[in-house]
């Protein structure tokens, strides 16, 4: 894969996800930790109502942050896109997600001008104990 580099900074994408989704809930909102050529990493506060039957962060609530941050790190390298839309996503889910800040790691495995392909690994406890493991594929428009 070609050298990558950003168009925007981790400031810069918060910025445009939150005129993107103006409704977002500010104190819980994810915010990015590191964002850098090719790779993103993400915590999204605990709170109660993530939980599911059996004190345990929802699949749902793990494949909403996969989502959102592989659509932070896109648009890291592509710039202020919004129209860029998942098209595919595989979730493996490896181990209950325990109450607690939730954290994604990601990767940008290619970047093309039409397609974007990102690994995304998600925890709660340490990052040796992965909760669940997301592939995520998005299509940039033309």
């Amino acid at each position: 894969m070609a050298e990558l580099s950003l168009t925007l900074d981790a400031e810069g994408v918060e910025a445009v996800l939150r005129k993107a989704f103006p409704d977002g809930d500010p104190p819980f909102f994810p915010r990015i930790v590191v964002l850098a050529p090719g790779r993103i990493h993400m915590v999204s506060p605990f709170r109660e109502q993530m939980l599911r039957p059996g004190r345990l962060i929802s699949g749902p609530v793990q494949m909403s942050l996969a989502d959102n941050a592989a659509y932070a790190l896109i648009l890291g390298h592509i710039g202020e896109q919004l129209m860029a839309v998942t098209s595919t996503m595989t979730m493996n889910f490896l181990r209950g997600a325990r109450p607690g800040d939730i954290h994604v790691e990601g990767e940008l495995l290619r970047l093309g001008r039409r397609i974007a392909v990102c690994d995304m690994r998600i925890w709660t406890e340490a990052p040796e104990r992965l909760a669940a493991q997301a592939s995520v594929t998005y299509a940039i428009p033309s």
